[in-house]
């Protein structure tokens, strides 16, 4: 079993930049794919980025590649998300989840889900 809580998310302004945190607790945290997904009112749950075992690969979609960037700190236990030039279409409530195997972009290759943190953009 894993526990998994985000933080992070608040109201910000196009253009800014915000980090959120995933805490993880339970298990062996070193030894599960990591992704950040993201789910906007009336739409999809859709990843953000993955990253995989040993913080050495990553993957973003296009829609965030280069401007988000997915690390891990397995000694603490916590996936991070760093979003820099953030758009008013990157508001959603953004969840992190552990399982897969990497590149994992389907929310059903991941097995335990954190409750979200909103991130809301205004223009």
């Amino acid at each position: 079993q894993v526990q998994l809580v985000e933080s992070g998310g608040k109201l910000v302004q196009a253009g800014d930049s915000l980090r959120l945190s995933c805490a993880a607790s339970g298990s062996t945290f070193s030894s599960y794919v990591m992704g950040w997904f993201r789910q906007a009112p009336g739409k999809e749950r859709e990843l953000a980025a993955v990253i995989g075992r040993n913080n050495g690969l990553t993957y973003y979609p296009a829609s965030v590649r280069g401007r988000f960037t997915i690390s891990r700190d397995n000694a603490k236990n916590t996936v991070y998300l760093e979003m820099n030039r953030l758009k008013p279409e990157d508001t959603a409530v953004y969840s992190c989840a552990a399982g897969g195997i990497f590149p994992a972009t389907q929310p059903n290759q991941y097995t335990y889900w954190g409750q979200g943190t909103q991130v809301t953009v205004s223009s």
